[in-house]
Parts: structure tokens; C-alpha cells; sequence
């Protein structure tokens, strides 16, 4: 059976049944899945995402506040117009939207924020669990 060229990237030859791949894993420095690197784990991609999540909240409620001012008194001062009601109605549209992003991005900046913490923390656990495991290396005599 023949796989995809994408497929053989993901998983590996089938010739013993797949084998999967990280996308940070080296491919041919021996590294990787079932080889002998290192997968580290960094908190500040969580944390910036938190971030930007939350900047982008901040900008959102501004927007919409600045929209609203926009159209202030555009009702009185078209009273009669038609295009008033459009007009309304698509300011209403887009209020709705960007308080909905707006309510979105603070819930992610908050999830975000917490799976940094407890990447944080399991990491330090794994750490922790790990002192007394003793690796032999270079330096031990061979008997």
C-alpha cells in the first residue's frame, strides 16, 4: 500500500507500522522521535499569547467605544433619511461584534495565562522528580 509524500512526512515509512513524528523534533540528527534529544518546554509563548489576547480585548473595547462616539448625533441630524436606519443598524452589528471579540479574547487571555502556570508547575514537578535519578555519563567507571 502507498502513502501520500505528506503522510510519510507525518507518520514515518509503514514498512513496521507508523511512527509519529513531533514537528520540533529533528528529522535526521538522531534526535526526535525514539532518538536521544531534548523537548523543551518555554512558558513564554503561553504567556504572549495571554498577552495578546488581552491587547487585542483592550482594542476592541476601544474601538467599539470610538465607534459609538462616531455616530453621535447622526440621528438628529439626518432625521428623516432613510439611511439613518441603515445606518443604525449596521453600528449595532458591529458593536455586537466587537464585544463579542472583545468578551472572547478575555476569556483565551485568561485560559491562556493558566496553562502557563500549569506548564509552569508540571515542569518544575518533572524536574523535582527527576533529581534523584541518577544518568550515568561520561565521567562514570566502567565494571
Amino acid at each position: 500500500m502507498s502513502h501520500s509524500e505528506r503522510w510519510q512526512e507525518l507518520f514515518g515509512p509503514t514498512v513496521d507500522g507508523p511512527e509519529m513524528r513531533l514537528a520540533s523534533a529533528s528529522d535526521d540528527s538522531g534526535a526526535g522521535a525514539g532518538g536521544t534529544g531534548n523537548l523543551k518546554y518555554s512558558k513564554g509563548p503561553w504567556t504572549s499569547a495571554s498577552g495578546t489576547a488581552g491587547d487585542l480585548r483592550t482594542r476592541a473595547e476601544t474601538s467599539r467605544s470610538v465607534l459609538g462616539r462616531g455616530h453621535e448625533g447622526v440621528e438628529a441630524g439626518a432625521a428623516g433619511l432613510s439611511s439613518v436606519t441603515a445606518l443604525k443598524g449596521v453600528l449595532t452589528s458591529w458593536e455586537e461584534r466587537l464585544q463579542a471579540v472583545r468578551d472572547e479574547c478575555e476569556q483565551l487571555k485568561g485560559t491562556l495565562r493558566t496553562v502557563a502556570k500549569e506548564m509552569g508547575e508540571t515542569e518544575t514537578a518533572v524536574k523535582t522528580s527527576l533529581k534523584g535519578v541518577h544518568v550515568p555519563g561520561e565521567g562514570d567507571e566502567k565494571r
